[in-house]
Order: C-alpha cells, then structure tokens, then sequence
C-alpha cells in the first residue's frame, strides 16, 4: 500500500481528498494536516510515501513545505523519500515552476473530480513500480518516467516512421479537443489501423491523453488529446 498525508487547510477539503484517495486501490490515507508545520511533524512521525499538497498553507507555502521535507529527507540517510503531488487552486505559472523545480511529481489544479486525482494516483503508482523494477535503467525507460525527451529524439519501434509520426503528431496539436482514431486517419490520408498504431504509441510515451467515450453498444470509443 502506497502510504498518503493529505496537506490541505480547508477540513472539508482535506476530508473530501482523503475520501477520495482511500477509495483508490493501492492507497491508504495515514495522516491529515492542515498546515505547514503539522505537516512536516506529521511527515516526520507517519513517513509517508505521498503528499498530497497544497500551495496555500497558513503559516507557509506549500513549496516551502517541500523544500523543508527535501532537506529533511538529506539529513536522515536512513529516511525514505517522500513523493508529492500539489493539489491546489494556485494557477501561476511562477509557482508551478517552482513546485516542479522543488521536486513535485504533478501539478493538479482544484476544482477537479475524483477520476482526475485517481488518474494522478495510478500515474504514482506506475513511476513507483517501474522504479522498482529497475536495477539500471535504460533510455527508454528515462524517457517513460520523465516523458519529457524533445519528440524529435525518441527513437520510433519498428514499423513506425517519422514522417507519419510527426504527421499523426501535428493532427493532434491541431485539432481542438479530443479525437478518435478514424478521425485522425481521415485528416491525415492514412488507415485507422495506422492512425490508432501513432496514436497509441503517443499515449504510451506520454505525449497523448485517452480517454473513452461510451456510446449505445459494443465497446467504447479511445479520444486521443495532446499533452503539452
């Protein structure tokens, strides 16, 4: 089980995201603290394995929260690193620039639903079991965990070409809102199968969200979106 602290000074907020996390497999709720030095004693005594932060705090700021956890986690040798998650009103772009650089995993912005932060929780989960998987780590898993290579760089699997890639890529950041496989191979001149084959392959570095659109009968219909 991936341990949680929830870091929220609203108490109806707090208790709706420890609500929230504990109906996601895979993750326990160990503590609540509403502001930034509950939190870092909390984080001291529970030893978390996720925080879920936010950037608006009465005494201090979400980042400095952070911040301190960090140096805290450099001074224990024996402390386990704790990953964070910001959840929070806060839409500057300045201090999500500064929660990445502080070292946060993501960056969810409130008002959000409950499949958002489930979908930022699985996305956890998947970093922390690839990581543990890992005794040396080659490009290609650098680039899953970090999804940030510039497109340009990554080398396509087999039977993909980059001329339809940056094809199928350039549909995406076009198109406005989602769209489904046959849709993207109409725009583009190419087969659906061709077209799903792209666009799955962006989904799984990262590059493309998908979501399912349900219909009347037989199975849903995958949406892709471009990320970034």
């Amino acid at each position: 089980m991936t341990k949680v602290l929830v870091v929220d000074d609203d108490f109806m907020v707090a208790k709706l995201h420890s609500r929230y996390v504990s109906q996601a497999e895979g993750f326990t709720v160990v503590g609540v603290a509403h502001s930034g030095a509950e939190a870092l004693r909390a984080a001291e005594r529970l030893r978390p394995d996720l925080v879920l932060l936010d950037v608006y705090l009465p005494d201090m700021d979400g980042i400095t929260v952070l911040r301190e956890l960090r140096a805290a986690e450099e001074r224990d040798a024996d402390r386990v690193s704790a990953d964070a998650l910001f959840i929070t009103a806060a839409r500057d772009a300045a201090i999500v620039r500064s929660a990445l650089r502080a070292g946060a995993l993501h960056y969810l912005i409130k008002p959000f639903n409950q499949a958002a932060l489930h979908e930022q929780l699985r996305h956890v989960a998947s970093l922390r079991s690839r990581l543990d998987r890992l005794d040396e780590a080659r490009q290609e898993d650098v680039d899953q965990i970090f999804g940030t290579r510039p497109p340009g760089s990554r080398e396509l699997p087999k039977g993909l070409a980059p001329h339809t890639a940056e094809l199928v890529e350039r549909i995406l950041r076009e198109h406005p809102g989602d769209m489904s496989a046959s849709e993207c191979a109409e725009a583009g001149s190419l087969s659906r199968v061709s077209a799903r084959r792209y666009l799955e392959y962006f989904a799984e570095t990262g590059r493309a969200q998908v979501t399912l659109r349900y219909g009347g009968t037989g199975r849903p219909e995958r949406r892709y979106r471009r990320i970034g």
